[in-house]
């Protein structure tokens, strides 16, 4: 297992939408805490829900087990779409996206610049959103979290970047220990390992991870960096 620490690639120009997407992911949050036994609502309300997405229509009730009830109304939520990126489910989920944001996205952001950085990620994060909606269309649990948005970075990052070091603490069964490893190799195993989770969680209904919306975002950043940069993609 990897967990990496922190890159050791200098930036010439300060981050400064990197680290606005964090404050304002924070934010959320702590307003999520805020909200105390309402936070499932709310996250019901803001998280994109595949089935609404797909039938057109928005669920305006749900049982405790989340089942389809018939009162729907015609307007569909796309706003979801975005909100759902800045919402999480607790603070680990947080933590590891921001973590991921705040090692990677100041190098994207420094190659892009600030404005069209954040216009990258926000559409890697659609990307991400509609690649979990296409695998499964007919779900009605709430999809939240930055991870989708997160995923288009890490693969811009393997693109421009691949021989950059990184310090990652690596555990091994008993191996514990800090090791500088290559973005190339950390982010290929990042992407293998979702996609085989992918892959393994076909068929299975309920909660957990989109898998697929990781590896959608992933691809889509590969995608949009030579759009938005010209950049060769080999």
């Amino acid at each position: 297992m990897f967990f990496p620490l922190k890159d050791m690639n200098p930036t010439e120009r300060f981050p400064i939408a990197t680290i606005g997407l964090i404050v304002v992911n924070a934010v959320v949050y702590l307003y999520e805490l805020s909200l105390g036994t309402q936070v499932n609502a709310f996250i019901t309300s803001w998280g994109t829900i595949p089935y609404e997405i797909t039938n057109a229509v928005d669920i305006v009730g749900r049982d405790p087990n989340t089942t389809l009830v018939d009162t729907r109304t015609p307007v569909v939520p796309y706003a979801t779409l975005l909100s759902s990126m800045f919402i999480h489910g607790g603070f680990w989920h947080l933590f590891g996206n921001m973590l991921y944001l705040w090692i990677f996205g100041n190098n994207i952001e420094d190659l892009m610049g600030p404005v069209r950085f954040i216009v990258f990620y926000l559409l890697c994060g659609l990307i991400a959103s509609f690649t979990h909606i296409l695998i499964q269309p007919d779900s009605t649990i709430p999809t939240v979290g930055a991870s989708g948005a997160v995923s288009g970075v890490l693969g811009a990052y393997l693109i421009v970047y691949p021989h950059a070091r990184v310090l990652t603490l690596v555990f091994l069964l008993f191996f514990i220990r800090l090791v500088l490893v290559p973005a190339g190799v950390l982010l290929v195993f990042w992407f293998i390992f979702n996609a085989f989770s992918g892959f393994a969680s076909l068929g299975i209904r309920g909660g957990g991870v989109a898998w697929f919306a990781h590896v959608g975002g992933f691809l889509a950043g590969i995608v949009l960096l030579k759009l938005m940069t010209g950049r060769r993609v080999r």
